[in-house]
């Protein structure tokens, strides 16, 4: 499972940080069911499997976290058996998962409270955080127009567009991620969700980046929806993702190459705002 899971957020078949991080604490799981003879053998598996799963993605901070808190958690315990170190493992487990579900669950919540009926969004990429906060938001009675981008070259906004479609209350309309600046001036406001900021800057599905600048240039706030956990002020070096680039072009690059990064930076100074468990803060 663990190996099988790595491979999983390599190829990025699960889209949301905070699912990817959810699944990485679980794939642990694993290892409570295994033999070994120590205690020491034990933790040793448990440092090597930790790493599989943080190297499968360096850049989600929320997975980089999550493990390496489940890890150092059950190492600083210093278990007297192995039995023991099991019962660390899964109730740490148990408690990581916990604070991120809760703490997307209330950045939604939040989110939901914060914007304003009636208004016309443009969203990019696939959120579980922006999603769920509309979901909560129609269900109080709130309605909303909603711009989705493609998010190309793997067109996750299409599942978002999707899965918006099915919310009464939302009307939502697809767009390439070059039209954003057409459609921007009918827009009351951009909400994205967040792989992580870090010192300051927001790394997020590419494409962000110019929809932040088109934005700040027709003063239309933007405001980013996740967890507080990926705020990180220190301990955590963001390392983009470079994804094939048959995702581009599927047939040969002939004399030519081809880049296809998963992520970019948008300075918060671009951003109006960021909702998380923890509230509403402005830029």
């Amino acid at each position: 499972m663990i190996d099988e899971t790595a491979e999983e957020i390599r190829e990025m078949q699960t889209h949301s940080s905070s699912v990817v991080a959810v699944r990485a604490a679980r794939a642990l799981e694993e290892l409570t069911e295994r033999e070994f003879a120590t205690v020491e053998e034990y933790i040793r598996g448990l440092e090597r499997n930790g790493s599989v799963l943080r190297r499968a993605n360096p850049s989600h901070a929320s997975l980089q976290n999550a493990v390496r808190e489940i890890v150092d958690d059950v190492i600083d315990a210093d278990p007297d058996s192995v039995e023991e170190a099991r019962r660390l493992t899964s109730e740490t487990i148990d408690a990581v998962v916990s604070r991120i579900e809760s703490g997307k669950r209330l950045a939604a919540e939040n989110a939901a409270a914060f914007l304003a009926d009636g208004a016309t969004i443009l969203t990019h990429d696939y959120s579980s955080t922006v999603i769920e906060a509309l979901e909560q938001a129609t269900e109080a009675g709130k309605t909303f127009d909603v711009y989705v981008t493609e998010a190309r070259p793997r067109y996750i906004g299409r599942k978002t567009a999707r899965t918006l479609a099915d919310l009464e209350g939302v009307d939502p309309t697809l767009l390439t991620d070059s039209a954003h600046g057409i459609y921007l001036e009918e827009c009351d406001r951009v909400v994205v969700g967040m792989d992580c900021i870090v010192d300051g800057t927001l790394y997020n599905r590419v494409g962000t980046f110019p929809i932040a600048s088109t934005a700040a240039q027709l003063d239309v706030p933007v405001t980013v929806l996740g967890s507080a956990s990926k705020i990180v002020s220190e301990g955590f070096v963001f390392e983009n993702e470079y994804r094939p680039g048959s995702e581009v072009m599927p047939e040969p690059a002939d004399g030519f190459d081809v880049e296809n990064p998963a992520y970019d930076a948008t300075p918060v100074d671009l951003l109006e705002s960021v909702i998380t468990d923890e509230g509403r803060q402005e830029f």
